[in-house]
């Protein structure tokens, strides 16, 4: 069975787009045509969000649950002691003078300290459940962002950003709602139902029974009201991850949005969502108020029948009927059973109106919990690389070894199973590709037969027009994809066989879209290579020609980027994004479309700084500005997947082919 996607509603099973369904009574055919036909287990949401409780919290759980249960028994013994008081105390004349009848300051003194234990015990679990509802969605949070690290490209690929992001936020709170208030409240209303049933049970048979027949009709309300209430709150959550992610998309673009003088169209597309969150959300809550005050009317209802009832057996037979009359001095006036029954019934109505109360927010809870244990369950990016990159050292023969300290030279860590021995293949940069497809989608084969050489120093250039598949080459030899068919090796080892982690510290890329992290220009450079001294930083500015800006800015290395660098023009983003590349030093290295942002003066410099860089190492470079790769060793044309052309610029030319057309072409433009 698939995996829970993260743009559904998150309650709902595998397979349901929550994006096309609009009203509840589509979501509700539809989980009643699953539930029929469902074959597997359902996902024990509330057993997982428990099992991390019991994890990290089960001394402090168990207080609170002993604390509820204590002062839920308190509360529940308040009526019992107003009973006896109506019993012993309704002859004024006996107030306190009566032989064998307590004063009547003892059972205030009980029904007083009843109150405080009741609050001290509910002001104890208040404070334990809040800081245990917050220990436990650090740990939810930590470990859903650890395993969002883990992920494969293509997970993020088929999510939106912003719907990831809801369920860090409003899914997230979904649970904190339920950890902290719906659960207290549903193990208050538990306890305090089972005590109240046993204290009606001992006093009265014949109100008991009407007290049950009406509480079967309070939950057949229930079951019809607060269903549809969860319904429509579950596409209130649905809708609200689309608002979110459609505001986040707007925020991104909100330059292009107003370049193309979108704002009309943005708000209409906006309010169409917007209205939709609305539909559902007052739908959702019209359900959920009009729930308590039917319940308090049945209530109500229920206190009047009891009332009545009482009076006739008063009237008529004058004999109470329950299990506590079997016990010794427990027989009570039949008057006072009556007072004290109309209290426990009302508490007791009240107790089912607050688990009534809890069903929406359980529903919500079930909803953002699916959600969440999605992205934890969601399946990890495989590796099953053996081959590790390992320091090495330079040996007598000109070989390599392994080495306990950094000596600037890299090699492959090679087990052979079969064998039994080890091997160390410098780390070089010899990259081959041997006739490799590709899909994204299966069916759907993107890449045809590619095959390629390129040997240390070597900068091997992809040209051609805008999805040919220049891109999907440098993913693939990074392993954020792996290939359908054929074989990429490096330095004559199949990069399946090498670890993920160390195939990618030995590339270097600089990608067309950069990112700047929150901290400082010199963290930012520091990111490629995590124990680089400050003059190894300044070197590698120096290298990508970003020094001389750096230094202009008011805190020169020290001046803090936010929001991914916004107050650094793009050309400025991408040169610190060089340096990054440059400070890790890696035998190969990827340039995706890296100058494309930087001004032709500039990319002359930069250009400079690169040769230097590429001295004795792999580059890859993907440019649309042809000019960029004239100085390649070898020039490859890519047409819809296939490499139709390669050479070198001048070889290139004198075929007249593609390519051109391609550099003809762009320059006449020009």
């Amino acid at each position: 069975m698939p995996s829970l996607k993260n743009n559904q509603t998150g309650v709902m099973p595998e397979g349901f787009d929550a994006s096309q369904i609009e009203d509840a009574k589509t979501l509700k055919k539809m989980l009643r045509e699953h539930k029929k036909n469902q074959a597997g287990p359902r996902t024990k949401v509330f057993r997982r969000i428990l099992g991390y409780i019991f994890k990290y919290y089960r001394a402090r759980f168990i207080l609170v649950v002993i604390s509820i249960i204590i002062g839920s028994i308190g509360t529940a013994m308040i009526p019992v002691i107003l009973t006896l008081l109506t019993d012993m105390y309704i002859d004024p004349v006996t107030l306190g003078g009566e032989a064998g009848v307590p004063p009547l300051w003892t059972f205030l003194v009980i029904a007083g300290a009843l109150y405080i234990v009741a609050v001290g015990f509910s002001t104890t679990y208040n404070v334990l459940m809040a800081r245990l509802g917050q220990g436990v969605l650090y740990y939810i949070r930590r470990d859903m962002f650890v395993n969002m690290q883990k992920l494969p490209i293509s997970y993020f690929d088929r999510h939106l950003s912003g719907d990831i992001m809801s369920v860090y936020t409003n899914d997230v709170d979904a649970l904190r709602q339920f950890i902290c208030q719906t659960l207290p409240q549903l193990i208050i209303a538990v306890v305090t139902l089972t005590a109240l049933l046993i204290v009606m049970l001992m006093y009265s048979l014949w109100l008991l029974l009407i007290v049950l027949a009406v509480v079967g009709v309070m939950i057949f309300v229930v079951t019809k009201v607060g269903g549809a209430s969860s319904r429509y709150f579950i596409l209130q959550q649905t809708a609200l991850g689309k608002v979110d992610g459609y505001i986040e998309e707007s925020m991104h673009g909100q330059k292009v949005i107003k370049v193309f003088c979108h704002e009309e169209e943005a708000k209409k597309e906006f309010d169409e969502k917007n209205d939709a969150l609305c539909r559902h959300a007052t739908s959702a809550n019209t359900y959920a108020n009009v729930l308590m005050p039917v319940l308090q009317n049945i209530g109500n209802i229920l206190y009047v029948i009891l009332a009545v009832v009482g009076s006739l057996i008063i009237v008529l037979n004058g004999k109470n009927i329950g299990l506590g009359s079997a016990i010794p001095n427990f027989e009570t006036d039949i008057i006072a059973v009556v007072v004290g029954f109309l209290s426990i019934a009302k508490s007791f109505t009240q107790q089912i109106a607050t688990i009534s109360q809890q069903i929406n927010f359980v529903a919500m809870a079930k909803a953002g919990g699916n959600r969440i244990f999605a992205i934890m369950d969601e399946k990890p990016e495989e590796d099953n690389g053996y081959v590790e990159l390992v320091w090495a050292k330079r040996t007598a023969d000109g070989g390599v070894e392994p080495s306990d300290t950094y000596t600037g030279l890299w090699a492959w860590k090679h087990p052979h199973k079969a064998e039994g021995t080890v091997t160390y293949v410098e780390l070089k940069g010899d990259i081959e590709m041997h006739d490799v497809d590709f899909a994204y989608v299966p069916g759907k084969t993107v890449l045809h037969d590619v095959t390629l050489y390129a040997k240390p120093g070597q900068k091997v250039a992809f040209v051609g027009a805008t999805g040919a598949g220049k891109t999907t080459i440098t993913n693939l030899i990074n392993r954020f994809y792996d290939i359908e068919d054929g074989k990429i090796r490096y330095d004559g080892i199949n990069i399946n066989k090498i670890k993920k982690p160390d195939l990618r510290r030995s590339l270097g890329i600089v990608l067309q879209d950069t990112n700047l992290f929150t901290g400082t220009i010199k963290d930012n450079i520091r990111y490629g290579k995590l124990d680089a001294t400050d003059e190894e930083i300044v070197a590698a500015a120096k290298l990508a020609n970003a020094h001389d800006f750096i230094m202009r800015l008011p805190d020169g290395y020290d001046t803090v980027l936010e929001s991914d660098g916004a107050n650094l023009s793009q050309g400025q983003r991408q040169l610190i994004s060089i340096a990054r590349t440059a400070c890790e030093n890696a035998p190969v290295i990827i340039l995706d479309e890296a100058t494309s942002s930087i001004d032709t003066r500039t990319e002359q410099l930069v250009q400079d700084g690169m040769d230097q860089l590429m001295n004795g190492r792999t580059v890859f470079v993907i440019a649309h500005r042809l000019s960029t790769v004239r100085n390649s060793n070898v020039i490859m044309v890519l047409d819809h997947g296939r490499i139709i052309e390669r050479g070198t610029h001048e070889q290139l030319l004198e075929m007249k082919g593609t390519y051109y057309k391609l550099y003809t072409g762009a320059f006449e433009l020009e």
